[in-house]
């Protein structure tokens, strides 16, 4: 086996074929030190505990290990109504060299079976037994591609379990919910499974495939914040939910991990406690007395109370709110985004272990709307701390540099564009959020190896390539796995950093 560097904290092992990483998959779970594993097409991704082992010493060990574990026994069937009429058919049955109807008549006919899970929560990698079915991805991924879509990509069918970026070719969609937290198990598809496809005359996928449920306050909750006007984006966060990434189940959590911590401590929590992050200028209004502190972006802050009287606020400074107050967040300066943190922090619903909201999969509290209640906790770990810690972020048109470990798939692009790599200045698009920012440059990232790439596990922070060479870095709601190469991925002490880059922003990595 070949074992390369995924990232600072996370190595790839490469096995022989679909069976041997399975395999491999399980036979890794003796090893000490290891987070958790995530299975490939030919490949397992091993997050690590950098306090508990190194990537030399995790290397070795896993070196040792057999594919010798069994398998799980297969699983039951599931049938899958599609409705031919995706807008890649004509494109994937022209790569296929085949017509549309026959790529169609093939699919239904081909006996097909669940390999692994990964991307996002319920999306199953979906492994045939036509050896037509080996299609290359989109040269440019779709930033939204329909839920319920059936798409096609390598040797894999799958189906996409609500909105999200994409690369696959789409030839149908279904109806079919592939997850749902209420059922047990949440995912229709499960790895063993075998999956049948039919022919559906008509699909009525719905317009939104997450319903909303707003935050609100319980009975008897003693204080709250209201959301008089959102920002762009706000939403609650945590540390997270790690150890699900083989589900297809990402980490989430706050985007900027120190700025959690420092609004947390600021107000006396523990540092992991839910905080409200938010994208742009907002209003919040306090019931009940308490204390905040907003920490991260830096804007103009001004807090009025119910008698109209004015008071600025110091960033990252706690400060005490009492009923009829209302803070005011202005456009950030320097920055993204906001962090708020309450003394007891921010309630919200608490799924798979944790108060964050994933965007690419729909898992946790809605997004805050204009009228939603946040209940404030009261899980109060210490006295408030005034002490102030400054931060330098950037403001658009400025340079940071991202520390970065290259690999896994740095050997799949020519010496030039390793050198472009590091030497160009990458602009910071508009094209950003949680789930990945798209970067650009004048000079795009050549390829040594054209092929297609068999899915494989990605970490927050992975710098992804399309095939038009314009790189796309990974946020905390990143896909699981995917089939574009990655060329390098961010140190662990660049990903706050790069949660506070603001559209218009420049980035230059160095290998650390």
């Amino acid at each position: 086996m070949r074992i390369l560097t995924a990232s600072d904290r996370a190595l790839l092992v490469e096995a022989a074929d679909l069976d041997e990483a399975m395999r491999l998959a399980r036979a890794f779970g003796d090893v000490p030190g290891i987070i958790e594993r995530i299975p490939g097409a030919r490949t397992v991704l091993v997050r690590f505990d950098p306090l508990r082992t190194s990537g030399a010493e995790l290397a070795d060990a896993l070196a040792a290990s057999e594919a010798d574990a069994e398998m799980p026994p297969p699983g039951g069937e599931v049938t899958v109504p599609v409705r031919y009429d995706g807008e890649d058919l004509d494109e994937a049955a022209r790569l296929l060299g085949v017509s549309p109807d026959e790529l169609v008549a093939r699919h239904l006919a081909a006996s097909w079976r669940v390999a692994f899970t990964g991307f996002a929560p319920g999306f199953g990698y979906i492994v045939g037994d036509d050896p037509l079915f080996d299609v290359t991805r989109r040269s440019s991924p779709r930033t939204r591609v329909p839920v319920g879509s059936v798409g096609l990509a390598g040797r894999f069918t799958g189906v996409y379990p609500r909105e999200s970026p994409g690369g696959w070719q789409l030839i149908g969609r279904t109806d079919a919910v592939m997850w749902d937290i209420e059922r047990d198990p949440p995912a229709l598809l499960l790895p063993g499974a075998s999956v049948r496809f039919e022919r559906a005359d008509r699909v009525s996928v719905a317009a939104s495939d997450v319903a909303r449920v707003p935050v609100a306050v319980p009975f008897g909750a003693s204080a709250s914040v209201e959301v008089i006007r959102p920002s762009m984006q706000m939403l609650i966060q945590d540390a997270g939910r790690a150890g699900r990434a083989a589900l297809g189940v990402s980490a989430s959590g706050a985007a900027d991990r120190t700025a959690m911590r420092a609004a947390n401590r600021a107000v006396g929590n523990a540092a992991s406690a839910a905080v409200i992050e938010s994208i742009g200028p907002a209003v919040l209004g306090f019931h009940g007395a308490g204390v905040a502190v907003v920490t991260g972006a830096l804007s103009d802050l001004e807090l009025v109370d119910a008698s109209g009287r004015s008071r600025e606020i110091t960033h990252g400074s706690p400060f005490a709110t009492a009923a009829g107050d209302e803070l005011t967040l202005g456009p950030p300066l320097r920055g993204l985004r906001h962090v708020i943190g309450l003394r007891g922090g921010a309630g919200g619903s608490m799924v798979l272990g944790s108060r964050s909201t994933d965007t690419l999969s729909g898992i946790g509290p809605a997004p805050l709307m204009a009228g939603d209640l946040v209940t404030v906790g009261r899980e109060i770990a210490a006295a408030v701390d005034p002490i102030v810690v400054t931060r330098t972020l950037p403001a658009p048109g400025d340079e940071v540099e991202l520390g970065i470990a290259l690999g896994p798939r740095d050997d799949w692009f020519t010496a030039a564009a390793l050198r472009v790599l590091l030497e160009q200045s990458w602009l910071v698009t508009a094209r950003a959020d949680r789930v990945g920012i798209r970067l650009q440059g004048d000079v795009p990232l050549e390829r040594a190896v054209h092929g297609e790439l068999p899915s494989e596990g990605a970490v927050e922070g992975a710098v992804q390539v399309p095939a038009d060479g314009q790189p796309v870095l990974f946020g905390p709601d990143h896909p699981t796995t995917g089939g574009y190469p990655i060329i390098a991925a961010l140190t662990d002490r660049s990903l706050d950093l790069a949660g506070q880059l603001p559209p218009g922003a420049r980035v230059r990595f160095v290998v650390a």
